[in-house]
């Protein structure tokens, strides 16, 4: 993950992604490099546009339901977690399934 992070950070900085680059970022975070795993992710970030790449990541597709408050419409209940009965069977399946495992 450090790696990528410093990616991140270089280009938020406008420096270039290169290994000389991330190597100093990832060093100065006192944490002792690997030129595999830095050779590797600045290969995989060639050609990446990495601002649309964050863009897309950071919208999450969001449900609206509108309900026009004139109509009087209620909300649909949320339906409610499992019964009392259905949790404790399948603690039951758990159980015996554990059991098995042991003879």
């Amino acid at each position: 993950m450090i790696y990528l992070y410093g990616a991140l950070l270089l280009h938020k900085a406008g420096k270039e992604i290169n290994e000389g680059n991330l190597k100093k970022v990832v060093e100065s975070a006192g944490v002792k490099a690997d030129d595999g795993r830095i050779k590797a992710l600045v290969s995989a970030l060639q050609g990446v546009n990495i601002e649309e790449v964050i863009k897309q990541a950071s919208v999450a597709p969001v449900a609206v339901q509108a309900v026009p408050a004139a109509q009087g419409a209620a909300a649909p209940k949320a339906k409610e977690g499992p019964s009392e009965e259905e949790k404790k069977k399948e603690e039951e399946k758990a159980s015996a399934g554990l059991a098995s495992l042991f003879g």
